[in-house]
C-alpha cells in the first residue's frame, strides 16, 4: 500500500509561491472539549489541523502555530476566547466552532477585526446567508443542506408525517425549519415539535409526545452526545423499526456510542467517511493512532484538515496572513483540492461546495469489523446539495 504521505501529497495542487520571506500565521481551533460535542470535534479537530500544518506548511513556505481552547458551549466564553485570540494573541484564523450561536458571534468578530473564521463544526446556514461576511468560509455542512437533503431522502422512503425533537438554540431551530419547509413542499405534514436544551439527559417526555403525535417520522435535530442519548432512549422505548428516525448530524461517533444494534438503519448525510477510498483510510489510520481515545475521524474533523490546507494555500498565494479579507478572497479564487474532500470551490457567499453522500448504518451482521459502520446509499452533487446562491440573502452576492 502507498504511504500516507504519498497518498496525501498526490492529491495536493500547490499554489504558486513567490520568493521572499516566510509568511507566518497563528490558527486557533475553538470547539467543545468537555461536553456533548467533545467526541464530534474536540481534540480530534486539533489533531486534524496539526496534520495539515505538518503535511504542507513547510513546503508552502508558511510558518504556523496551532492553538486550541474549549468554548464549553457558552457564547460568552467562546466569544471571549475568540476576541482575546484575535486582539491580543495574534491569532489570524479560527476554525471549527461547533455551536451555531458561538459561530455567529465569532463571525462578527472576524469581520470587525479583519481576521478569518472557517466553520467546520458550525452548522448555521446564516453564515452564508444574511450574516455572510467577506472574512468567513463555511466548510463541511450546514443546516440548509442537512434539513433539505434529509427531508428529501426520508420522504422518498415513506416519511410523510414528521415530529421534531430539536436542540433549543439556533442550530436545532434552523434544522427543523429547513426540513419542515422541504417536507411541506413535497406534500408531507409536520405533526409537531419540541425543543430540548443542550445537554439534556432524559428525552423520555419528548419521546412520549412524539409517539402520541401520530407521526411516522421522528426527526432528531440535535447532535453529538445529545443525539446519541436521544437515539439510545428511543431504542429503549421500542421505537426503532416502528418509526423512521433520522438524526440530521448522525456521525460515526454516534454509532460508536450506540452500537450497531441500536443504530442500524439510521441515515447519515456527510461529505466524508473514513472508509471511502485509499486516501481516507490512510488519513483515518494515522488519525486513530494519534487520538488519545483511538477514535476514527468524522466528516467535521476531516473538514478541519481540508479547510486548514486550503487556508494555508491561500496564505501562501497571497503572501500575507494578516489581512483576513485578502486571504478569504484568495481562498475563493483558488479551486479547492485535497485528499479528503476532493475537488470543489468556494462561492462568493463563503459556502464551500463539494459532494455529499447518504449513508445508512449497517446491521450488525453486515459489519466486517471495528468501525465498519456505514454503507453508501447515494451521492448528491455539490451544486444540488447546498442552498442556491440566489436564495440565501447574502449581501455579498449582489455587490
Amino acid at each position: 500500500m502507498k504511504s500516507v504521505r504519498t497518498l496525501l501529497a498526490a492529491a495536493l495542487t500547490l499554489a504558486p509561491l513567490t520568493a521572499g520571506a516566510e509568511t507566518s500565521v497563528k490558527i486557533g481551533v475553538l470547539n467543545d472539549r468537555s461536553s456533548v460535542y467533545s467526541d464530534s470535534q474536540g481534540i480530534g479537530s486539533v489533531i486534524a489541523a496539526q496534520f495539515a500544518v505538518d503535511d504542507y506548511a513547510k513546503e508552502l513556505g508558511v510558518k504556523v502555530e496551532v492553538k486550541a481552547a474549549d468554548h464549553q458551549n457558552k457564547v460568552d466564553i467562546g466569544a471571549g476566547i475568540a476576541r482575546g485570540w484575535y486582539e491580543t494573541e495574534g491569532v489570524d484564523m479560527i476554525i471549527d466552532v461547533p455551536n451555531s450561536s458561538i459561530a455567529l458571534a465569532v463571525n462578527v468578530l472576524a469581520r470587525d477585526l479583519n481576521k478569518v473564521l472557517i466553520g467546520s463544526g458550525a452548522g448555521t446556514a446564516e453564515l452564508t446567508g444574511k450574516s455572510c461576511s467577506p472574512n468567513t468560509v463555511h466548510w463541511t455542512y450546514d443546516t440548509w443542506e442537512l434539513g433539505h437533503g434529509f427531508a428529501k431522502a426520508v420522504y422518498a422512503r415513506g416519511g410523510k408525517k414528521w415530529f421534531f425533537i430539536s436542540a433549543d438554540y439556533a442550530f436545532g431551530k434552523e434544522l427543523e425549519a429547513n426540513a419542515s419547509e422541504e417536507v411541506t413542499a413535497l406534500g408531507g405534514r409536520v405533526a409537531g415539535s419540541v425543543r430540548a436544551p443542550i445537554g439534556t439527559a432524559d428525552f423520555s417526555s419528548y419521546l412520549i409526545q412524539a409517539q402520541a403525535s401520530g407521526a411516522d417520522t421522528i426527526a432528531f435535530a440535535n447532535a453529538g452526545g445529545d443525539l446519541s442519548n436521544a437515539l439510545k432512549q428511543a431504542a429503549e422505548f421500542g421505537l426503532a423499526g416502528k418509526f423512521t428516525m433520522p438524526g440530521f448530524v448522525f456521525q460515526i461517533n454516534n454509532v460508536q456510542a450506540l452500537g450497531l444494534h441500536a443504530a442500524q438503519g439510521v441515515l447519515g448525510l456527510m461529505p466524508f467517511y473514513w472508509d471511502q477510498n485509499d486516501a481516507s483510510r490512510a488519513f483515518a489510520k494515522r488519525f486513530q493512532e494519534q487520538h488519545p481515545r483511538k477514535l476514527m475521524p468524522n466528516d467535521m474533523q476531516a473538514g478541519v484538515y481540508s479547510a486548514t490546507l486550503h487556508y494555508l494555500k491561500a496564505v501562501a498565494a497571497a503572501g500575507n496572513g494578516r489581512d483576513g479579507r485578502l486571504v478569504v478572497a484568495k481562498m475563493k479564487e483558488l479551486p479547492t483540492d485535497d485528499p479528503l474532500y476532493g475537488k470543489g470551490s468556494i462561492r462568493i457567499d463563503g459556502r464551500k461546495i463539494h459532494p455529499v453522500y447518504l449513508y445508512e448504518a449497517k446491521k450488525p451482521t453486515e459489519s466486517k469489523g471495528d468501525w465498519d459502520y456505514f454503507k453508501l446509499i447515494s451521492s448528491i452533487p455539490g451544486e444540488q446539495a447546498f442552498r442556491p446562491l440566489s436564495e440565501g440573502g447574502c449581501p455579498l452576492v449582489n455587490r
